[in-house]
């Protein structure tokens, strides 16, 4: 008889940690992964952190837990090395919130405007603009724009609009974009647990809309939270941002009270990645993402620019 069951835990990652060795692989895992993708992976980080130490990395092969712009990006950044997704359906909906047309249409309507774009887009997204930026640079990003030229800012309105907030720039231009997990925060969410946590500390990713973030004690990237929480002699954290990064702070700080803000800020399509997946990935060497090179060179040139400020 042939059994049909799943093989257990250990197992799969003794399976994936020897065709890691075989494959001579590089596992990176978003902070919003399930935590035992995070577990499994040789780097856990968000976005552009992945892709950066991955060059550092000597690896034939890189396998990306994340969504499809990571692994674009991932590959933006190592344009000799394979890049794998273990399940090719794992997309971002704030990212295909535009397109290269809608971009084309609003640089028609804005000439003089500076395109700023999100790292949260796609490579065709980041081939039509002047430069990119993280959540954790973008108020430097833009604040290297001189001051009277426009800029628009792409694809997610609630970083731009937080950007223009700590910049005092009135001159940016705000595409409709925004990330569903982080508009699922509520700003009832924050009181209620701040009601049952009166001395924890709320931690809010800028993606989260303008009243969340009004109520933050902290506002930041995915990294600045993690190294907020790491740094601060406070003891209990609310954590607004997705799930994942719960886990991720309580392994770096087992001795801090971690609450996640509300279980709606959970992101369907991060979490399609799972052990099973890596593992089929790296068997049959499959899902791999490319990025056409009249694509690639504008994109590249993107994310080089943003380096080169940040």
């Amino acid at each position: 008889m042939v059994s049909l069951e799943r093989p257990a835990g250990a197992e799969l990652v003794e399976r994936i940690d020897a065709l890691r060795r075989e494959r001579g692989a590089v596992i990176l895992a978003h902070n919003y992964q399930i935590p035992e993708v995070q577990d499994v992976a040789d780097i856990v980080g968000d976005s552009l952190a992945m892709a950066r130490e991955a060059a550092k990395v000597e690896a034939e092969t890189i396998v990306l837990c994340g969504v499809l712009f990571m692994a674009e990006t991932a590959k933006l950044i190592n344009p000799d090395r394979p890049v794998l997704m273990p399940d090719p359906n794992a997309g971002c909906p704030m990212a295909d919130m535009i397109s290269p047309r809608e971009l084309q249409e609003a640089r028609d309507r804005h000439p003089d405007a500076a395109v700023v774009t999100y790292v949260n887009s796609s490579a065709a997204i980041k081939a039509l603009s002047d430069i990119c930026c993280t959540s954790a640079n973008a108020v430097r990003i833009v604040e290297s724009i001189p001051d009277e030229k426009p800029i628009l800012f792409v694809p997610d309105q609630s970083l731009g609009e937080y950007v223009a907030q700590q910049t005092g720039r009135d001159n940016i231009i705000l595409y409709p974009g925004f990330c569903p997990t982080h508009h699922r925060i509520l700003a009832e969410h924050v009181e209620a647990r701040r009601a049952e946590y009166p001395d924890g500390q709320v931690c809010v990713h800028p993606e989260c809309t303008r009243d969340v973030r009004q109520l933050a004690d902290f506002i930041g990237s995915t990294s600045q939270i993690i190294r907020h929480v790491a740094e601060s002699d406070k003891k209990t954290f609310i954590i607004a941002t997705e799930l994942g990064v719960c886990h991720t702070i309580r392994q770096h700080c087992p001795d801090k009270t971690i609450v996640e803000i509300t279980r709606l800020a959970d992101c369907p399509n991060m979490k399609l990645n799972t052990l099973e997946k890596i593992l089929w990935s790296l068997e049959d060497m499959q899902h791999e993402v490319l990025v056409p090179e009249e694509t690639a060179g504008p994109a590249r040139t993107a994310i080089e620019r943003m380096l080169a400020v940040a």
